[in-house]
């Protein structure tokens, strides 16, 4: 069996008593140690070796921890640093900390306080690191995530990709359907073929043929020339039809003949193209339902649900919520030219606990005017949108009939999109038609 490599620890001190008793008993630990009396040294040592973990004190000569705390971070990835002082304050833990210390330990400490320390400050570099990793290979689609649920969606993206199978995506608006698509296109032998998105929904029925299939010059009114359609423009690529439960059943049946024989007709041919077109197709709604309601095809289904991801709404994803916050956090800041932001705990706990009907997406927006708002570079409770302190509310006031919740709740997104209909529609997973039946009920009863 390979010997596994122990973790590298630098220990920084201007006191060599300090300094060995520390180095002595973290090597019968069996961690690889290195010692430095100054903060000169060890910005030499650091240069030079691979440091998983630096310890240092606080108060030492010319260049004391907090500055070289502070060049760490500035200069170094992936370290961990631990601060240790005889000198055990408040504001000295505080400034350690701001600074970017992960632990602050007050001299004397036991032997058994700093094993626990430096065990639990290497456990979560390590989970860190393997986020990292796990996130890089993602990276091409903007996925973001290491919750369970998660976990599951990446390995069928992998399985997915390894083959040409037809991929139907479902779940909530919002939850990242197209990224998802993107992600099995870019990993698989396609990627270097073009990926085309289609957004049925944005189509008129009228012409959802002419634009999937093409249409020879003259086949109808304003036919003035001949032009492919998106699955030639996919060929030897990806097709994504986003929000297929939204064609027509003639379209839809047009839809299974191309997923049986690899062809397609022009509109206003009579000679059919053979295509080598991957199809992966998303949907909002419980096809099942419409199957039953006879809006779509069980025929298609079958043809289009070869392998299924169903996405998890962002509810049910745990403590990915804090890795997109971070993320969009990060984004936004870079795009405006500022400093990310920091968000208190409560703040961070109302984030956890909403329910966000409009899942990722919600988030974003939400993350975003938040960032542009900010001017102090901290976010607390009294920072966060309306909407997010009215959910947290109403949760202990239940009392309320279906239709109230309802209506407080499309007034909820509403509010966060600034009034915008078309935006609020696809966050709620409805269409202007019910959205504005919705704001006519509300009204009324407001008058």
């Amino acid at each position: 069996m390979p010997n596994q490599k122990k973790e590298t620890i630098l220990v920084v001190d201007d006191s060599s008593d300090t300094r060995e008793l520390i180095k002595r008993n973290l090597k019968s630990k069996k961690y690889t140690v290195f010692t430095a009396s100054s903060a000169q040294n060890a910005v030499s040592i650091l240069a030079n070796t691979s440091i998983d973990l630096l310890i240092t004190d606080l108060k030492m000569p010319k260049v004391d921890g907090l500055s070289l705390i502070r060049h760490v971070k500035e200069n170094f990835k992936n370290i961990a640093i631990m601060m240790i002082t005889g000198y055990a304050t408040i504001p000295g833990a505080v400034q350690a900390i701001k600074a970017g210390s992960e632990e602050f330990l007050a001299k004397p400490f036991t032997d058994e306080e700093l094993f626990t320390t430096v065990a639990r400050i290497l456990k979560n570099l390590k989970f860190r690191r393997r986020s990292g990793e796990k996130q890089k290979k993602l990276d091409m689609a903007g996925l973001i995530g290491e919750s369970a649920c998660m976990q599951s969606v990446y390995s069928k993206i992998i399985k997915s990709a390894s083959s040409s199978a037809t991929v139907l995506i479902t779940g909530e608006s919002g939850t990242g359907k197209e990224l998802v698509a993107r992600a099995v296109h870019y990993n698989s032998s396609r990627m270097s073929c073009a990926f085309i998105p289609v957004h049925c929904a944005g189509i008129p029925q009228e012409l959802i043929e002419s634009e999937l299939f093409g249409h020879l010059k003259g086949s109808f009114t304003n036919a003035y020339e001949t032009r492919a359609g998106f699955f030639q423009t996919a060929d030897e690529g990806t097709i994504f039809l986003d929000e297929i439960a939204e064609t027509p059943l003639s379209m839809q049946v047009k839809l299974l003949r191309v997923l049986q024989d690899k062809e397609i007709y022009m509109v206003g041919s009579r000679k059919s193209q053979k295509i080598n077109t991957r199809i992966v197709a998303a949907t909002n709604k419980v096809l099942s339902t419409a199957i039953e309601n006879g809006t779509f095809r069980e025929d298609l289904y079958f043809r289009l649900n070869v392998i299924n991801i169903k996405l998890p709404p962002l509810r049910d994803r745990g403590d990915d919520i804090f890795l997109l916050i971070n993320h969009f956090t990060e984004k936004f800041a870079k795009e405006l030219g500022k400093p990310a932001v920091k968000f208190s705990d409560k703040a961070l706990n109302i984030l956890r606990n909403y329910n966000w009907p409009g899942n990722v997406r919600e988030l974003e927006n939400i993350i975003n005017q938040i960032v542009v708002m900010n001017d102090s570079g901290k976010v607390d409770t009294v920072d966060l949108p309306s909407l997010l302190h009215f959910s947290a509310f109403s949760k202990n006031n239940p009392k309320k009939n279906l239709q109230e919740v309802i209506s407080e709740h499309v007034l909820q997104v509403l509010e966060n999109v600034a009034g915008n209909k078309s935006k609020a529609s696809k966050i709620l997973g409805i269409d202007r038609k019910t959205l504005r039946k919705h704001l006519e009920y509300i009204s009324t009863k407001n008058k």
